[in-house]
């Protein structure tokens, strides 16, 4: 099998040999070229059709949001951007993967002992990526570019909360998944709780987007955190798993703990809690993202009871978490992206249940 192509772009001498050192330590990777500017990295994509980019956010002459635009345009290509973990470094990446990088990596801090340790996997997942065509990254651009004005479905006078908690996990390609399934939820939509695989740090800027452009209230879990309608709970990414306790009421619990299935926090571990907790009410959700995680948890969330629902291969960037999950039996329901949110109002929406259940008692009388 021949190694994966990687084109590595920085103006910093320093990063530039770091991530190459990362990436050739796998023999499955190969570093084709590197490039210190878009101008020079313009014409190694020409030269060397490279499977996947490492792009650094801020370059000279051209910023890499611009210049990932192009590529996404002109060439699509798996880009994986490299940010400073700055609050601008870390909320331009998130921009990045709404306008179609399919993941994002921290620049080391001093000392690091292992920098880019993560980078290969993550070479390896973007390289098996659908990239988007160009149709679909036309709403991408325009949010990046226009004025923040939030993009909200408004209050839905005819949905009511049937009080089930929904429980969502995703890895690669999530950014993107999760902003078109959340814009899909009114004001007033069932209590929330999400892990999004992602380094430190950047789910902090992650949850201020989607709350700046959704109706929903979006932010990171704290400890403590009461689960409540209108709420979206985001796992801080970093060393602590996200959980659902019921102590006076429904509550996030994050419990420093090893990764499991290399991830913390795992979803996996949010299912289960989850399937331990709130049994059959709830609604779990799993969506593209490379690897097994949220696989065996979102099966105990069906045995307990619960609905469950699995983003299908055609909308998945990696069809990896929801394939898994359906090859165990997890998923009930398998769905393309943009029919989940609905799907889950269906489910949890206590008029909807109330007029099914008053239709049937007449027909059966």
């Amino acid at each position: 099998m021949n190694p994966i192509r990687v084109l590595v772009v920085d103006d910093s001498p320093t990063m530039r040999g770091l991530i190459s050192l990362a990436l050739r330590r796998d023999p499955a990777i190969a570093v084709v070229a590197t490039a210190s500017n878009p101008l020079t990295a313009r014409d190694a994509i020409k030269e060397h059709n490279p499977d996947v980019i490492t792009l650094d956010v801020e370059m000279p002459g051209m910023n890499g949001l611009d210049f990932l635009e192009k590529i996404v345009r002109l060439r699509p290509t798996p880009v994986i951007m490299v940010s400073n973990l700055t609050g601008a470094g870390t909320e331009t990446a998130i921009e990045a993967m709404h306008i179609g990088a399919v993941d994002c990596i921290a620049k080391p801090a001093p000392g690091d002992a292992q920098p880019f340790a993560e980078l290969p996997r993550m070479v390896k997942a973007a390289a098996g990526a659908r990239v988007r065509p160009r149709a679909t990254v036309v709403k991408a651009e325009s949010d990046a570019k226009a004025p923040r004005e939030p993009q909200r479905r408004p209050f839905i006078a005819s949905y009511e909360p049937d009080g089930r908690l929904l429980a969502i996990g995703s890895s690669t390609g999530g950014v993107e998944a999760l902003s078109e399934l959340i814009s899909g939820l009114p004001e007033n939509c069932p209590p929330t709780v999400i892990v999004q695989h992602m380094p430190p740090d950047f789910t902090a800027s992650l949850a201020a987007r989607l709350d700046r452009l959704n109706a929903p209230k979006v932010s990171e879990a704290q400890d403590g955190d009461p689960i409540e309608v209108g709420r979206i709970y985001i796992a801080p990414g970093g060393a602590r798993h996200l959980e659902v306790e019921d102590g006076h009421g429904l509550r996030c619990r994050l419990r420093a703990a090893p990764p499991v299935n290399g991830h913390s926090p795992s979803v996996d571990v949010l299912f289960t809690s989850v399937a331990r907790t709130v049994k059959a009410n709830a609604v779990g959700v799993i969506l593209t993202g490379m690897g097994r995680d949220g696989a065996q948890g979102l099966l105990a969330m069906r045995e307990a009871g619960a609905a469950t629902i699995g983003q299908d291969e055609a909308t998945s960037l990696i069809y990896g978490m929801p394939r898994a999950a359906f090859e165990v039996g997890a998923v009930e329901r398998q769905l393309p992206l943009d029919r989940i949110a609905n799907a889950v109002l269906v489910m949890t929406n206590l008029r909807g249940r109330q007029g099914r259940e008053a239709k049937c008692h007449s027909q059966t009388s």
